[in-house]
């Protein structure tokens, strides 16, 4: 059975600093020295979670969009991430899933984060995005949708899984640490899914301090990997026929109540 290899980078993020963050990350990429098929970095990862939409945006054919198109085509890796991206006159934070050979998709963040701001400078999006690798399929959401249960479960087709993998990519506050390991955990054991989060270290500019705890969990809920609070790059390969027989044996999920979202 196909297995798929995910490289986490957990890292600092200068805030603001657009040239000094590509610059370092496309450094630590580099430096993955197993193969790897995905590499996760963070929400807003050439900026931090900044407010500053207006002058630190860019278009689909920006700076850090093109980066992201090389970077992937000279390591030979699906590259993802959250950036600042203007869009007929409105600001997402948006995921980019970014292929080798240049073709890309992208998730608008759902549920944005009043609490600091952010929905007073950025509009939401309205559609998932599951992408595939090597028959994976792939659920990409970014640090405060992980609050929101039903935006990401399991809508299946005849008891069929809709995906296989889900991944946060977050700034998460280390003052709420404790809700981000135990969401994390939850989403995988409700969705019989591996769950991915991939959170940064460091004070932002607003002097919010991040301890990183990223994550990746099995579909039992079992934590495979944790970070601890510093930088790190880390890379693992995960196994379907373990989702297979988690999901044949505990069949929980042809079980689920039917639902839609509006």
């Amino acid at each position: 059975m196909p297995t798929l290899t995910i490289s986490l980078i957990q890292t600092n993020i200068f805030w603001e600093e657009k040239a000094t963050n590509l610059r370092l990350l496309e450094e630590k990429i580099g430096r993955i020295e197993q193969k790897t098929e995905i590499v996760v970095l963070p929400e807003m990862f050439s900026t931090g979670f900044s407010m500053n939409a207006a002058a630190l945006a860019e278009n689909m054919e920006g700076e850090t969009v093109q980066w992201m198109k090389r970077v992937s085509r000279e390591n030979g890796v699906v590259l993802t991430g959250s950036l600042i991206i203007e869009e007929e006159g409105r600001y997402y934070n948006r995921l980019i899933w970014m292929l080798p050979n240049g073709q890309s998709g992208h998730y608008d963040k759902r549920h944005l984060f009043a609490y600091g701001g952010e929905d007073s400078h950025y509009s939401p999006g309205n559609k998932r995005l599951i992408a595939s690798v090597k028959g994976w399929k792939i659920n990409l959401l970014v640090c405060y949708d992980l609050r929101f249960p039903v935006w990401a479960r399991q809508q299946s087709a005849g008891g069929e899984p809709e995906y296989d993998v889900l991944i946060y990519v977050a700034n998460w506050p280390e003052r709420r640490s404790h809700a981000w390991k135990t969401l994390l955990c939850a989403r995988a054991i409700e969705n019989q899914s591996y769950v991915v989060g991939v959170n940064r270290v460091g004070n932002d500019g607003n002097n919010i301090y991040h301890s990183g705890n990223s994550l990746v969990i099995d579909p039992l809920g079992q934590v495979l990997y944790h970070m601890a609070d510093e930088e790190d790059v880390f890379t693992i390969t995960l196994q379907k026929e373990m989702l297979q027989e988690t999901r044949e044996k505990f069949p929980f999920l042809k079980d689920a109540d039917g639902f839609k979202i509006l």
